[in-house]
């Protein structure tokens, strides 16, 4: 049984409305990256408190912090952003969150990955180092631009960091803007340290992102590897079906549910159940 989770901010700014969105769809888990229009980190104590309630009275549990750790450019500041992981780790335990996402750091255009390598290690052993005391799990995602862009360099970062609080979320359509066939040159490679799947899709001629099936980021080959290697984690729907900037993106209840509906008819057309 796998289990579906999702962006939800991407529904509306609106918390209210994307649990009952959430909910009505049938899912029991969010991700949760914003509410109320504010950054997931910047909520205050009674809007933390506001949230738990709304899920609460949906039935919904939290299974990653869609954290923005990782998404500043490797020459900036680490100090601030060291504490800023501090407390999505705090936030993570408060919600009861067993992933936070988080990112290996933007490099400046024209830059050399391998000239950056020592001090994004550094970075990451640092954010690990954070998490291994907080009792919760990273998942580097691969986000186009970022160091660990390619499946080369996500294994790369994985494996020097080599700490049990890192692991590899999977996400096709970012793998495809940057020029790869997620799983031809990326499944074998990865498969042993992923932990976390993110579901969109993109068309390999333009980076559009388009629902789950419908690109080039070979969705279903990859969920039948995934089924057949007996995964069982979580499938994160992040449509990004509208509006897309550098802190996420938006697509609206409708275009959700397009993407809601894409994913798991192609979970029904392979017999795997989920919930």
């Amino acid at each position: 049984m796998w289990t579906l989770s999702g962006f939800v901010d991407e529904i509306s700014d609106d918390f209210q409305e994307q649990c009952t969105v959430a909910a009505g769809l049938g899912l029991r888990y969010l991700e949760v990256r914003s509410a109320w229009g504010t950054n997931i980190l910047d909520l205050d104590e009674e809007q933390l408190a506001r949230l738990q309630e709304v899920m609460a009275g949906h039935g919904l549990q939290v299974s990653s912090i869609g954290s923005p750790i990782g998404k500043i450019f490797v020459d900036d500041d680490f100090g601030p952003h060291l504490d800023r992981m501090r407390h999505a780790a705090d936030v993570a335990r408060l919600l009861g969150a067993p992933y936070i996402r988080i990112f290996s750091f933007f490099l400046r255009p024209g830059s050399r990955p391998e000239d950056h390598r020592d001090e994004v290690l550094r970075r990451m052993r640092a954010l690990a180092g954070v998490a291994e005391q907080a009792g919760v799990v990273l998942l580097h995602e691969n986000e186009k631009e970022i160091y660990g862009d390619t499946p080369e360099r996500c294994l790369d970062v994985v494996t020097a960091v080599g700490s049990p609080s890192l692991r590899l979320a999977w996400d096709p359509a970012n793998f495809v803007q940057v020029g790869v066939q997620p799983f031809t040159e990326g499944y074998a490679l990865l498969r042993p340290h992923l932990a976390y799947v993110q579901i969109k899709d993109a068309l390999a001629a333009d980076g559009q992102v388009v629902v789950a099936g419908a690109g080039d980021g070979e969705v279903a080959t990859t969920l039948r590897a995934l089924r057949d290697d007996g995964f069982d984690g979580f499938f994160s729907l992040e449509p990004h079906l509208g509006q897309v900037d550098s802190s996420g993106g938006f697509s609206g209840p409708e275009l959700f549910t397009q993407a809601w509906t894409a994913f798991t008819d192609l979970l029904r057309a392979e017999d795997i159940p989920f919930a």
